[in-house]
């Protein structure tokens, strides 16, 4: 990879972070609307075959309207579909309806607008955003279904994150990719919002759980497999899928689970309560609700009907903007709140889950880019240290950062449900571009945070910044050994099959994963025991001298604190709680 400075690093960090890996897709089109009234009459579903489609395009009966996507070649495209109705209004804060039904044809071959959110300093998207793409190949019948969530730290990102037109020819499914409500739009657990015996702040979960009822009732007329969906998602949405399994809003609702770079993060209600109260007090002053944040904050924490009013009075464009980029910090934009209702109480310390095979997939360095683009190496606390001494500090916190990162995704999921989990889990771990691989095209940032996009899709955000990288042979025979595995598991469960490596489960007593390498010209792909503790990467910390004991303790209280990994590091090294303003 040739050297780039650090305007570029940060600019790769950004759009990782604030963007959510969106598709490199640029062609935006405004929401499409329906007019006429929902109706109880479900159109018959029928798989997609030649007689549908004309001129380029394809037409499906959904149990709302037919809808028409775009055809290239064998491949058939629906952007857009309505799956819900537009949340605003009386149904912001509310679970999802269904939407308006239509008789015409629906156009749905343009990429439909993105959930409300915050692209720099820009709000851009829309409300009506229940929203999915569907891709699928001509005479598809009863295939595999994989639907996706999108990342963005569930604040920002789109559907077209992984277009799925490599999905569905190398891996025979038919791929489902979800908008849902964002932000404080998705996840806002206020007492004012919350009452009632089945209250709950989780909306996008409740989207997510509605997008795949619509998934059930009409994916069969895309050629997909009503009986066999397995839901998966990156970042954000790989925590959404954990989240799922121990939900029972989504009992039933998915046969297999794939979590690429998820792991287990949930939000208590209360604290997160009393972050959003304190993020929205301001506009309650600027409004005149109270004649200080204090007392606008004691007021919002209160169940009363005017605060409720008052909060469906915010326009959208007002709160969205809120909560900055929350940078793998819940503490910043709390959600995922054990509520009792979409989230237990006691989240992942259930003995109840939603069983079924689940895959976890993490890179080796999941830590580089938060850690590289970081803003505090510019604070006046760097300040004064040489050049070298920061790229010391930077390659200090990201190789500690990763280390618990990575097996925060994967390893910790598999320990912590393995007593009650009743279904096979497999982790496999990307190397590739690592210390430890041989290909060192991705420099510093080795096998970053979603390093195994590229193996899913060839049209993807990192092309502008490793240009190089992903079309080498080594990288492509490893990602097409990484679709065989994933093929096998979307049909049955099971990865393994003819010609791969054999993968077996993640047990208690067979700690292994596949990992994912190449070199520049093949792939190396082998089961290995990648097991490590947090207590032996922080001994390795306190021994390591690449840096100071000056910058060692910046690093750990600044850049690796409060993150999604690190309570095990705030714990030992006493670090501030992130939610010392609420507590």
């Amino acid at each position: 990879m040739k050297k780039r400075g650090l305007a570029a690093g940060l600019v790769l960090m950004t759009m990782i972070m604030a963007s959510g890996c969106g598709s490199a897709a640029k062609t935006e089109t405004t929401a499409l609307q329906t007019t006429t009234e929902t109706t109880d009459a479900a159109a018959e579903a029928a798989p997609v075959s030649s007689d549908d489609t004309k001129d380029g395009a394809a037409v499906v009966s959904t149990t709302y309207g037919p809808v028409k996507g775009v055809q290239e070649g064998e491949l058939l495209t629906w952007y857009g579909i309505p799956y819900g109705k537009a949340p605003v209004g009386e149904l912001r804060w509310q679970a999802p309806a269904a939407p308006a039904a239509w008789t015409e044809e629906l156009n749905c071959t343009e990429a439909s607008q993105p959930a409300l959110q915050l692209s720099g300093t820009e709000v851009k998207g829309s409300e009506d955003c229940l929203k999915l793409d569907v891709y699928a190949k001509e005479g598809s019948k009863k295939l595999p279904v994989l639907v996706f969530i999108h990342g963005g730290n569930n604040q920002t990102g789109k559907a077209g994150e992984i277009p799925g037109a490599d999905l569905v020819k190398n891996d025979n499914c038919v791929y489902v990719s979800v908008d849902y409500r964002l932000g404080l739009l998705g996840f806002n657990c206020l007492p004012a919002l919350t009452g009632g015996e089945n209250g709950t702040g989780n909306f996008a979960m409740l989207d997510i759980a509605y997008a795949l009822d619509w998934v059930k009732d009409n994916i069969e007329a895309f050629g997909g497999d009503p009986g066999n969906i397995t839901i998966s998602g990156f970042s954000a949405g790989g925590r959404d899928v954990m989240a799922m399994l121990i939900s029972p809003q989504f009992k039933g609702k998915f046969q297999k689970a794939i979590a690429f770079s998820g792991g287990m993060t949930t939000a208590s209600e209360e604290l997160s309560g009393k972050k959003i109260a304190k993020a929205i007090a301001p506009l309650a002053v600027e409004d005149k609700k109270a004649a200080d944040e204090n007392a606008a904050y004691q007021w919002l924490m209160t169940d009363s009907a005017d605060v409720k009013e008052y909060l469906y009075s915010i326009s959208a464009e007002r709160l969205v903007p809120l909560m900055g980029n929350a940078a793998i910090r819940m503490s910043v934009f709390p959600h995922l709140y054990e509520d009792g209702v979409v989230i237990p109480k006691n989240g992942f310390d259930t003995e109840n889950y939603n069983s079924v095979p689940l895959m976890m997939l993490t890179g080796s360095s999941e830590f580089s880019m938060f850690c590289l683009g970081d803003g505090y190496f510019k604070s006046d606390d760097m300040a004064g240290y040489s050049e070298d001494e920061i790229k010391a500090a930077k390659a200090f916190a990201s190789k500690y950062g990763s280390d618990m990162y990575r097996i925060f995704n994967a390893q910790e999921s598999a320990v912590k449900m393995s007593d009650h989990y009743q279904s096979d889990i497999y982790i496999c771990q990307v190397n590739y571009g690592s210390d430890q691989s041989t290909v060192k095209d991705l420099g510093d940032y080795g096998a970053f945070h979603g390093i195994f996009v590229p193996m899913l899709s060839a049209r993807h955000n990192y092309l502008e910044f490793f240009p190089d990288a992903f079309g080498k042979a080594g990288y492509q025979a490893m990602a097409k050994q990484y679709n065989s595995y994933l093929a096998n598991f979307l049909q049955s469960g099971d990865p393994n099959g003819d010609g791969l490596a054999a993968w077996s489960s993640w047990k208690p007593d067979k700690k292994v994963s596949m990992v994912f390498d190449g070199t520049q010209t093949d792939a190396v792909v082998e089961e290995k025991d990648v097991t490590a503790t947090y207590e032996n990467i922080m001994k390795a910390m306190d021994q390591d001298t690449s840096v100071s004991a000056e910058i060692k303790d910046k690093m750990i209280k600044n850049i690796l604190n409060g993150r999604w990994f690190s309570r095990e590091l705030d714990e030992h090294y006493g670090n501030k709680s992130l939610w010392s303003d609420v507590e």
